[in-house]
């Protein structure tokens, strides 16, 4: 099995006192250029260091590019109404040229509530809201008909249904994963615990009697040492992984996109 290699965009960092905030023109035609899988954006309101807006910074990255896929990496869906959310997310689909990956997940309780309360929404509501939006989501973005709020919506023009993947660490998510999703997206578990997360995500999408999500892992750990990182990830492919999402580790995300591509040619 192949394991891809994806980057996230500089548009956010975990360290507010140092945001990564780069070209997102650059940045995404440099990966292309290397010959990365994918690039991605991180999605909140408002989080606990600057972040640019998902849907624009992937479409902007789309705009520049030609074969690389694009990702949110992930969508806070129930932070949004989901007729508006589908209508994003069928649109960057077609400009894109069906490229989108769509990562969805519920929030970081480290970001905070402040994000949710002031698009009026509740912080404690929404894995509900999310799986409710998932069961709708198709539809819309493929421009049938579904009930949303009551109402009887058909979403003009619709576009292909881009992957899914489900975002989190916990069983709740996994299990949506099984339930909705193609994939799953983790945040850099340890591959002991990998091994034994992945073997859950297979029993549950038997109760589903659905394929098993594809798993992909964002931010592992990787050593300064190029051969020791090269078997790292390489022991992430042999217990099943099929992508892993690599972050920029500082406003040099150049270099970090270029070892990306050298860690890419090793495997």
């Amino acid at each position: 099995m192949t394991l891809e290699i994806g980057v996230i965009l500089p548009t956010s960092t975990p360290d507010p006192a140092q945001p990564i905030l780069g070209d997102v023109r650059a940045s995404a035609r440099l990966a292309e250029q290397l010959g990365l899988e994918s690039v991605w954006s991180t999605d909140h309101l408002v989080a606990s260091a600057p972040m640019l807006d998902s849907t624009v910074t992937l479409a902007t990255a789309a705009a520049v590019t030609d074969r690389i896929r694009i990702g949110y990496n992930v969508m806070l869906l129930a932070l949004r109404p989901v007729a508006w959310a589908a209508k994003q997310i069928s649109t960057l689909q077609y400009v894109s040229g069906n490229r989108l990956l769509l990562g969805i997940g519920t929030g970081n309780p480290a970001h905070g509530d402040i994000g949710w309360r002031a698009a009026g929404m509740a912080f404690e509501d929404r894995g509900r809201r999310t799986d409710e939006a998932l069961r709708v989501l198709p539809d819309l973005v493929t421009g049938s008909s579904a009930a949303v709020n009551g109402v009887d919506v058909t979403l003009s023009p619709g576009s292909a249904m881009p992957p899914i993947l489900v975002a989190g660490n916990g069983t709740r998510a996994r299990r949506r994963a099984a339930e909705y999703a193609g994939g799953w997206i983790t945040l850099q578990p340890g591959l002991a615990q990998l091994a034994t997360e992945i073997d859950e995500l297979h029993a549950l999408a038997a109760q589903f009697d659905r394929p098993v999500p594809a798993v992909t892992v964002v931010a592992p750990v990787l050593p300064e040492d190029h051969a020791a990182a090269v078997e790292l990830l390489a022991a992430h492919r042999d217990v099943g992984v099929e992508r892993v999402i690599l972050a920029p580790t500082s406003p040099q995300w150049q270099r970090d996109y270029e070892n990306a591509a050298k860690l890419r040619a090793a495997l």
